[in-house]
């Protein structure tokens, strides 16, 4: 069920001053009875993370990893996303950048009376956010686990929201065919390879890859709204909690709560590479920062795949009886699986 939040004169990094309705959901114990934790949507996603059609029911749910019965779990919907209506999605999205999303979550937090959460928790997008969130209030979470992100927009991944701009913006199925090509950065070739083996269907005489990747076009066109995504992919290109100052390290040593990366080893699109080399310049500066890596043949999308593994890593954080020394020990290392 969707709760909303009006906020009035919001002013964006633009200037620009406007209302904006965010829409959120709560999972588990009521708000003010439990510890909270805010699960952030990744670029499609919303804010159903459990139930029948949750995206991340394997992780979130009673007696599930993110336990509901124990804490209450808050998931908002980035403004703009289409979750609340055509009504809500922003025709001045490109006005708005990653930070504004972070200050919109935050007014969220302070409306509902959350003053610190236990943990901010997301994938991609979901996980860049989680480390806006942070810089631009450091106490804000006691645990902050930024999954298969960076604290900054490459040009790596600059380089593909071009592209899909490009199609966006010419193409006569924008939503359709910028899937698709997406789709190509979220997975590997060597997951494509073990999927479809270079098989044709023998109906339509497609290969089987391709018929997937129609598939994921087609499902994406028919719930997304071309508006919302020109607005998620614009917020990729944002990515920056140094505030343009060009120091991410600084303002990430900021951050009171533990802070626990995890990265994907095959991760084309948010690389393992630069989440190591994060995990290595701020524990000089950090004690409290871990590093947990999945390995997976899967790439980008092993977040929403791999959830044995991806149990291992959380498991200590949410069970809260463990020891510093357990988690230390536990997040410092690489999964292997």
């Amino acid at each position: 069920m969707l709760h909303t939040v009006l906020l009035t004169h919001f002013n964006n990094s633009a200037g620009t001053e406007q209302d904006i309705a965010v829409h959120y959901e709560s999972f588990g114990p009521s708000l003010g009875t439990a510890p909270v934790v805010l699960v952030n949507h990744s670029l499609t996603g919303n804010s159903e993370v459990t139930g029948s059609e949750g995206w991340w029911k394997e992780i979130v749910g009673p007696g599930k990893c993110i336990d509901t019965s124990l804490f209450t779990v808050l998931s908002i919907n980035v403004p703009g996303n289409g979750a609340g209506g055509g009504k809500d999605l922003l025709e001045n999205y490109s006005e708005f950048t990653l930070a504004d999303i972070a200050k919109i979550f935050l007014e969220v937090l302070k409306e509902l009376k959350i003053k610190r959460l236990y943990a901010i928790i997301g994938g991609s997008i979901g996980g860049a956010l989680a480390w806006e969130m942070a810089a631009l209030n450091p106490a804000v979470a006691q645990n902050i686990i930024p999954i298969a992100a960076h604290l900054r927009t490459s040009d790596w991944v600059r380089a593909q929201c071009k592209v899909q701009e490009q199609i966006l913006n010419n193409s006569a199925d924008p939503v359709h065919d910028a899937r698709l090509h997406a789709m190509t950065l979220y997975r590997t070739p060597q997951s494509f390879a073990a999927k479809f083996r270079r098989n044709k269907n023998e109906g339509n005489g497609l290969f089987e890859v391709e018929n997937w990747l129609l598939h994921h076009g087609k499902k994406l066109r028919e719930r997304f709204h071309l508006s919302a995504y020109k607005l998620m992919n614009h917020l990729l290109t944002t990515i920056d909690i140094s505030r343009g100052s060009g120091d991410q390290i600084a303002a990430a040593a900021k951050i009171e709560g533990k802070i626990h990366i995890i990265g994907i080893d095959s991760d084309l699109f948010f690389t393992s590479e630069e989440n190591r080399a994060t995990y290595r310049e701020l524990k000089k500066v950090k004690k409290e920062v871990f590093y947990s890596e999945m390995v997976s043949p899967h790439g980008h999308d092993a977040f929403l795949i791999e959830y044995e593994q991806l149990e291992c890593m959380l498991s200590p954080i949410f069970k809260t009886n463990n020891s510093v020394k357990n988690e230390e020990d536990t997040h410092s290392a690489v999964w292997h699986g």
